[in-house]
């Protein structure tokens, strides 16, 4: 879908209801605004219900000052012109209070994006705000100024977050992967002390893309590949509204058949994937006039070396993903659900994904369906799609509990003989 082509009321509200959906804002609490091509500002109502909006609700502010409306702008208009003023690259602005973003406001601290190789390039540069009374001239001044002196996202003591973006989407991905970055950090000091990322794990990361492919034009499309791709799309959504990746972040893959799978797109919106989106891969060349995901090289070679494997998730759930960024180990033995569907769990080196590809495909045996990759990635095969899912899904609420049980005391996993007893009665290889 091309959401910039979208009138800015609906670019607005869409956005508005993603956020409220997703938890990351209260009813009454944050605002959105745009700056159009004539020049005029729009923006969230004041005092209406964020479970409620209607594109007819939305606040032009046009540039003479007069008002066009049902309703009153947000109080918070001030802050909102301030940046533009600041920041004339700006054309989108982005304030909400989630939770996770919002306790590191109380602490007066800045989500570290160290901690994965791309969060810090989606988010720019981070500043921090004085406190000010909410909707002041003084609160405005203190976020412009740090717009002015180049961040891309402040954060406001005791309040919440701010992003401006090119366009609001850029906005939106910038404020959901700072929100990732905060919920993935509070997890992993939960277990330790959070690892970070060096410049040359970032350079290493960075010059990673896509491999030179030749292309092809696809002659048809089979029922199994129509299945596939509509499939991967329901799940991708299902993903997404779980919150187990990001916007742009989380990649697919399904068999086809031999040497034929798809795979999900490059930076492409996964709120709104359809299957048309979807990049085939046949005998190592690309579809035509589609990029594909840039983990597409270790999913051709998981797919070459286990004719079980049919189906990959590579994902960044803030839950697992706090096992890859401490040196604590992730321990499947915790229910029988988790040892049944995941098995062994290693966590493999950084540069797994990048500098040893083929060491790294050749990890996925029958007993092995899913590896974490630190400071990176969780990788997850299936032979299905649904069970590849699934695992996922395992993985991550089993992180979490884990997490969570380390509160109440230490973690008590299942023994030897309740392990062989669950091999009998599950064949489990």
């Amino acid at each position: 879908m091309r959401f910039d082509l979208l009138p800015p009321a609906d670019q607005l509200i869409w956005m508005m209801d993603r956020i409220y959906q997703y938890g990351m804002t209260t009813m009454s609490g944050g605002n959105l605004s745009l700056i159009d091509d004539a020049g005029d500002l729009w923006i969230t109502p004041a005092g209406v219900d964020k479970g409620t909006l209607t594109r007819k609700d939305m606040v032009c502010v046009h540039r003479d000052g007069t008002v066009t409306g049902l309703h009153r702008p947000s109080s918070e208009l001030p802050f909102h012109q301030m940046i533009y003023r600041a920041r004339p690259d700006l054309r989108a602005v982005v304030h909400a209070h989630p939770p996770a973003l919002v306790s590191f406001s109380m602490a007066r601290r800045i989500p570290d994006t160290r901690l994965l190789p791309y969060e810090g390039q989606i988010c720019g540069t981070i500043g921090m705000a004085d406190y000010a009374l909410p909707g002041s001239e003084e609160l405005g001044a203190n976020i412009a100024a740090r717009f002015a002196a180049g961040s891309q996202a402040v954060m406001l003591e005791n309040h919440g977050v701010v992003v401006g973006g090119s366009d609001l989407f850029e906005a939106f991905r910038r404020f959901e992967t700072l929100d990732f970055c905060a919920r993935l950090e509070i997890n992993a000091r939960r277990l330790g002390e959070p690892r970070l990322l060096g410049p040359g794990s970032f350079d290493l990361a960075h010059a990673a893309d896509v491999p030179p492919m030749p292309k092809f034009a696809p002659k048809g499309c089979t029922t199994t590949e129509r299945e596939a791709r509509r499939e991967i799309c329901t799940l991708v959504k299902r993903s997404y509204a779980q919150r187990l990746f990001t916007s742009t972040q989380g990649t697919f893959s399904q068999r086809v058949d031999g040497e034929r799978f798809v795979i999900t797109p490059y930076d492409m919106d996964r709120h709104y994937l359809e299957p048309e989106d979807l990049v085939a891969i046949h005998d190592g060349a690309r579809e035509q006039g589609k990029r594909p995901s840039r983990s597409v090289h270790l999913h051709r070679l998981i797919y070459e070396q286990h004719p079980h494997v049919q189906s990959i998730i590579i994902a960044h759930p803030p839950g697992i993903m706090a096992y890859a960024v401490t040196d604590t180990p992730f321990d499947s033995r915790t229910i029988p659900e988790s040892y049944i569907l995941l098995r062994r769990c290693p966590k493999l080196p950084f540069d797994a994904v990048y500098a040893q590809p083929e060491t790294t495909a050749a990890v996925f045996a029958p007993d092995t369906p899913i590896a974490l990759v630190e400071n990176n990635c969780v990788i997850v095969t299936g032979q299905s799609l649904l069970q590849a899912f699934d695992r996922l899904e395992v993985a991550e609420y089993s992180a979490k509990a884990m997490i969570a049980a380390r509160e109440l005391g230490e973690i008590v996993p299942i023994d030897d003989a309740e392990i062989e007893e669950l091999k009998t009665a599950f064949k489990l290889p």
